[in-house]
């Protein structure tokens, strides 16, 4: 049997996270494709980690700076590693390639990390994007020494083609993945049966936790104002002290906690405000929007990779003004809701189809292994020549770290 190991930054939470969500459909693509997939990971489980176990993919716990997983993947010769993201391809894929040479090296980005932190510094210091920082030195590094790469957004990935150079065939696209009898439930939700608007995010993740304080100190008191008898719910996992506090009955900003099914929550609202200033990837929580049939208020950068210049599920707006206009103007418009929300399967199934993305992954994997690795071109020369100083930092730095945690 074909054996996948994936090395995962932190054990998946699909209920929490998008990246927890989407780990989980690709492991489901290369168990259909017939692998045994293992998944390791030298993190600690939260309450909200998924058992794997149920879902046919074996645990392995490993240790990071440790040699003792020179041995497990000397043994287990995988035909593929998965990295879930770069930092974890950085800690060992130079041991895989030691202990294991014949495996195939894939990285799976989840979002562009430079991208997100670029966009970040720029909010903050009021200045223009740049892509070329720290994050995207390391990034950019693991994605060349990776055979292929698979990018969860069509910007990302001409980011990577325009501004680096990628190599077209060291990335593959593929976004979130959907099932149209899946994620099936009941008839949703008319516009007379939902009331109030709706945010949701893991409240850790930067990005969500900026759009909640945008929304409560610019953005709600100006729809409150026009709408007085609307709410904003405010859910997602670890919310802590700072967002418990914003929690204001008398302005009708309610924060709720974590909502352990988001889609079934998110047919109890009219709308999903998602004014996100900053970030990358693709956006779960619009992902399970549209599950829901439950439209979008979004800025620029929520939207961005969704639609991919198809049609959208709701409005894209970055002026404040702008925005809460069109929020007053679709929370109170039944024609256009209801237009937006009947359309939310056909988008899934125009952008996000689970057979044709798993066809284009499956693909491109057995193009990679049955190609003949001569390194002799100038490109592949490169490679070779990035492989031999990256690895050379990370490993012995990794073998100080095991001698001397060893030594005592």
């Amino acid at each position: 049997m074909k054996k996948l190991l994936v090395i995962g930054k932190n054990w998946p939470e699909p209920q929490t996270t998008a990246a927890g969500y989407r780990i989980l459909q690709l492991l489901e693509v290369f168990q259909e494709d017939g692998y045994q997939v293992i998944f390791s990971c030298a993190g600690f489980k939260s309450a909200y980690s998924v058992d794997l176990g149920a879902l046919d993919i074996i645990e392995k716990e490993i240790l990071l700076n440790d040699s003792s997983f020179d041995q497990y993947i000397k043994e287990l010769r995988p035909d593929i590693v998965l990295y879930d993201r770069f930092m974890t391809e950085e800690q060992y894929s130079w041991r895989v390639k030691d202990n294991s040479p014949d495996t195939l090296h894939i990285l799976d980005t989840e979002d562009l990390h430079f991208l997100r932190k670029a966009r970040e510094v720029a909010v903050k210091n009021g200045t223009d994007v740049s892509f070329y920082n720290d994050a995207a030195i390391r990034e950019i590094a693991a994605i060349y020494r990776c055979d292929l790469s698979i990018i969860i957004s069509k910007v990302e990935h001409d980011v990577l083609i325009n501004s680096f150079d990628i190599p077209v065939n060291k990335l593959v696209y593929i976004p979130f993945l959907y099932k149209a009898d899946k994620l099936k439930t009941s008839l949703p939700k008319s516009f007379n049966e939902r009331s109030n608007v709706v945010m949701i995010g893991n409240s850790l993740h930067q990005p969500n936790y900026d759009s909640i304080l945008y929304l409560k100190n610019e953005i709600w008191p100006q729809i409150r104002k026009q709408l007085p008898d609307v709410e904003v719910h405010i859910y997602g996992a670890y919310q802590n002290q700072s967002i418990e506090q914003l929690h204001n009955l008398k302005q009708g900003f309610i924060v709720k906690g974590f909502a352990t099914n988001a889609i079934k929550t998110l047919q109890e609202y009219r709308l999903l405000l998602a004014p996100l200033r900053f970030g990358a990837g693709l956006k779960g929580k619009i992902f399970d929007a549209l599950h829901a049939a439950t439209p979008v208020a979004m800025s620029q950068i929520a939207a961005e990779g969704m639609f991919n210049g198809k049609q959208e599920f709701g409005f894209t707006e970055d002026d404040i003004d702008a925005y809460v206009g069109k929020v007053i103007s679709l929370y109170q418009n039944p024609r256009k809701w209801h237009e937006l929300s009947d359309s939310s399967s056909r988008i899934l199934e125009n952008n996000y189809s689970h057979s044709a993305f798993a066809k284009a992954l499956l693909f491109k994997i057995s193009s990679l292994t049955n190609v003949n690795n001569d390194l002799s071109s100038k490109d592949d020369f490169f490679i070779k020549m990035l492989n031999f100083h990256s690895n050379s930092r990370y490993k012995y730095l990794s073998k100080w770290i095991d001698l001397k945690n060893n030594s005592y």
